[in-house]
């Protein structure tokens, strides 16, 4: 298993690439929604979502991390709440969301949370609610009790996702990521255009603020041909290589229902790469990202010894104001003066990007 650190975090705080979400759990039973959680934790997951789909999820969750807290890490979301059905809802109401809060703990049989998250910053209107009603400043305030570790936020639209980071506050940010929102081939849900996502992703990263990504199979449809935007199914762990290969990801936590999902998931870790290659997209690729490279490496190897999508990925970050991309370029072994200018890469890109012409650029943009 891979794992990331948080980079406002401390040093044990490194979080498994592969993750996993408690929004469809709800209907197995108990004892599997433990066993669940117990196997994930022994196979090295320990990163976890906990808007769940239903209050029943939270017991069984609590036992399954009982005695092994300090080995996991978890997101609590400031909004989600639950009826007397037990029904998930959400609210902006401070009271309810404090009694949410003091519940949630109790049933965990945990006395913080490693995230608080405010739930669901769709729209302008839903931070300034937020906003408006304290929520915010109660998060704030359960770190400064030591009862929240981190402050983060769940977010469909970069705009308003841009509207949290200005505040200076967030350690952590969940999206929506996956080929189809991040081409435009998406729903209701993916908003943003390429251009708006991918800078995104990377101000998350110069700034330090860990990504969470939600729905990366695009709710069950990429994993189709029949229901695909695309036409063509992708596998799980393209998915999964392709929203952990966005700047500034540290985990992919895909929704689980019980034991046949998670064992579906596993494997992910050991693959090997041939299996994670999801250079499948360039065939779908709209004409507003031709010519970006999306690091994906499928120009590998290179002639020279060159990582093109770690070079291409330095010099967008340095671009987008990442002081440290610079450091991390200067590091490199081979750096992109190397270029031979074979045009290999060039005609390997599913992307179409100029790679070559692309590696004067950066060699010229970081002094040689």
């Amino acid at each position: 298993m891979e794992y990331r650190q948080l980079p406002h975090g401390s040093e044990q705080e490194k979080f498994s690439t592969l993750g996993l979400g408690m929004g469809g759990i709800q209907q197995a039973s108990d004892a599997e929604i433990e066993q669940v959680v117990r196997t994930a934790i022994d196979r090295g997951i320990n990163f976890f979502d906990l808007c769940a789909g239903a209050r029943n999820v939270y017991a069984p969750f609590g036992r399954g991390i009982a005695g092994q807290r300090d080995r996991v890490f978890f997101q609590l979301h400031f909004g989600a709440v639950y009826n007397e059905k037990g029904e998930y809802g959400w609210s902006r109401e401070l009271a309810l969301i404090r009694r949410t809060f003091e519940w949630e703990l109790t049933t965990l049989g945990t006395d913080y949370a490693d995230f608080g998250f405010l739930h669901c910053v769709d729209e302008d209107a839903d931070l300034d609610e937020l906003l408006g009603a304290g929520v915010l400043d109660y998060i704030q305030a359960q770190k400064a009790a030591g009862r929240v570790r981190h402050i983060g936020f769940s977010s469909h639209t970069p705009s308003v996702a841009n509207r949290m980071l200005d505040t200076g506050l967030v350690d952590m940010m969940m999206f929506s990521i996956n080929p189809a929102y991040d081409l435009e081939q998406g729903d209701e849900l993916g908003i943003g255009s390429v251009s708006e996502r991918a800078a995104l992703f990377r101000r998350c990263e110069a700034m330090g603020v860990g990504i969470s990504v939600m729905k990366p199979f695009h709710g069950g449809k990429l994993l189709d041909a029949a229901t695909s935007p695309f036409h063509t199914a992708m596998t799980r762990y393209q998915c999964l290589q392709y929203a952990l290969d966005r700047p500034g990801v540290l985990a992919v936590v895909p929704g689980v229902r019980g034991l046949e999902d998670l064992q579906a998931l596993l494997g992910f870790a050991d693959a090997p790469a041939a299996e994670k290659d999801y250079s499948v997209i360039g065939r779908f690729t709209p004409a507003a990202a031709r010519g970006s490279c999306v690091y994906c490496n499928h120009c590998q190897p290179c002639p020279a010894g060159i990582d093109v999508g770690l070079v291409n990925k330095y010099y967008d970050l340095a671009k987008a104001g990442d002081a440290m991309a610079a450091g991390h370029y200067g590091k490199l072994r081979v750096k992109a003066g190397s270029c031979i200018g074979c045009g290999h890469c060039d005609r390997r890109c599913p992307f179409h990007t100029a790679q070559s012409a692309r590696m004067k650029e950066i060699a010229a943009y970081f002094g040689g």
